[in-house]
């Protein structure tokens, strides 16, 4: 743990980023040795979750600390696991027992602040701005606020359910998730603005949060190979490597700035959205068979609703979790208002191919699928829509267009939305379908 000069006194914003060790092992060890009193801790020896245990197929999902010295790595086929570890010992996924540990863990979390941002099945931003008067009287020389609450979070995790986390402390939450990474397990780390030049620059540049293996290895080839060369590079020179605005963010980030936001909301209040978890992981392989009547589905879904308000939107969203529970989103601006399926699944279709499919996409990196959700927002009435010159015009080449046929198409295309709804309330959906033209 970070002990010292307590820079917390310097900094308004006080943001912790916990993190559970190894989660899925951690919480698979839990349950193994409740099950069996005696049973070897999967923790203490190489072992890891994932894939088929009797066929050894799939990829890694977690890992333990020892199987990590073998150069054990998530995402990484289980058969090239084995290579590196013969005695690795493979652990079935166990997502029912992951959740219930992961609620116990955030319940955790609630008491001593409210303001939590869950990011993952396995890890949380916590707001302690302010909070220091509430922990005052556990304060002592060794452990000063907000070291104090770390110790107290940490010890309540440990002692009651039985497995440990990694809280990272800082003024911003770049500096709170960098420093959660630091040595484990079971520690307290502070990254704070006037520790990030002897803590963060030395660091890898791959180790920077954002800065994914292929931004990583094209700054290396240039020279700048740990965070501290980012931090002084002439900015002009990063976006020339990779665009202004990607960066923008290496330049930023390496030099410590970042979000002081913690959202207790995960959704945007103005937006609609539909997801759905896959009946089976979605893969590289399955991708092209699969993925299309998700999309439609999902976009139906969230044009019906759209439709139903009487609202249109502007950005469409994809989201995905990957295998370990981790989400991962694109998003795209439509060059008008929509609320229709055929467009929403449209700009779906080509997100979630780059999402996926593009430079870098998750199945690039061996991630497997296992929930796809579609959103659109920048919701708009739609006083102000006009409908797509070039579309108009394509229908009716040779009449002049203007702004009373926009609005005659337009209300007439509401007319008969309304009409299809009352036809549905009243007789069921799917009573109106689209079919060709013959």
């Amino acid at each position: 743990m970070t002990l010292g000069t307590n820079f917390a006194d310097n900094y308004t914003n006080i943001i912790f980023h916990i993190d559970v060790n190894s989660a899925f092992l951690s919480w698979s060890a839990v349950k193994k040795l409740k099950e069996e009193p005696g049973s070897i801790d999967l923790r203490t020896v190489p072992s890891a979750v994932g894939g088929d245990v009797k066929s050894r197929h799939g990829i890694i999902t977690a890992k333990s600390i020892p199987a990590k010295k073998y150069g054990i790595v998530t995402g990484e086929p289980v058969v090239k696991a084995l290579q590196k570890c013969p005695q690795l010992i493979l652990v079935q996924s166990d997502f029912g027992t992951y959740k219930e540990y992961s609620n116990a863990f955030i319940e955790i979390i609630n008491r001593y602040s409210p303001m939590i941002q869950q990011v993952s099945i396995d890890e949380a931003y916590v707001d302690m701005t302010g909070s220091r008067s509430i922990f005052a009287d556990t304060e002592t020389e060794e452990y000063p606020f907000p070291l104090n609450v770390a110790k107290m979070i940490r010890d309540e995790v440990r002692n009651s359910l039985g497995f440990t986390v990694n809280i990272g402390i800082s003024s911003n939450k770049l500096l709170a998730k960098m420093a959660s990474d630091f040595q484990k397990p079971d520690k307290t780390h502070t990254l704070f603005p006037e520790e990030i030049e002897t803590k963060m620059w030395p660091l890898p540049i791959g180790d920077l949060y954002g800065c994914g293996k292929s931004t990583a290895a094209r700054l290396s080839s240039v020279g700048i190979r740990t965070i501290g060369d980012a931090a002084k590079a002439d900015p002009e020179f990063l976006y020339s490597i990779l665009g202004e605005n990607g960066g923008s963010y290496i330049y930023a980030s390496a030099n410590g700035i970042g979000s002081t936001n913690v959202s207790v909301d995960y959704e945007d209040a103005k937006s609609y959205s539909n997801e759905t978890t896959l009946k089976s992981d979605l893969t590289a392989d399955s991708y092209d068979k699969e993925i299309v009547p998700v999309l439609k589905h999902l976009s139906a879904s969230v044009s019906r609703r759209l439709k139903r308000d009487h609202v249109y939107g502007q950005t469409i969203t994809v989201s995905v979790k990957t295998g370990n529970f981790k989400r991962h989103s694109c998003q795209m601006k439509a060059q008008d208002l929509v609320d229709d399926e055929a467009t929403i699944y449209e700009y779906a279709k080509v997100l979630s191919d780059k999402l996926l499919l593009g430079d870098n996409g998750l199945f690039i990196r061996g991630e497997v699928i296992r929930l796809v959700g579609v959103g659109v927002s920048k919701i708009d009435d739609g006083s102000y829509r006009q409908l797509n010159l070039f579309d108009v015009m394509s229908k009716e080449p040779q009449k002049t267009t203007d702004s009373s046929d926009f609005d005659k198409k337009f209300e007439k295309q509401k007319k008969l939305d309304k009409m299809s709804e009352e036809i549905d309330s009243r007789f069921g959906k799917g009573t109106i379908f689209k079919g060709s033209n013959l």
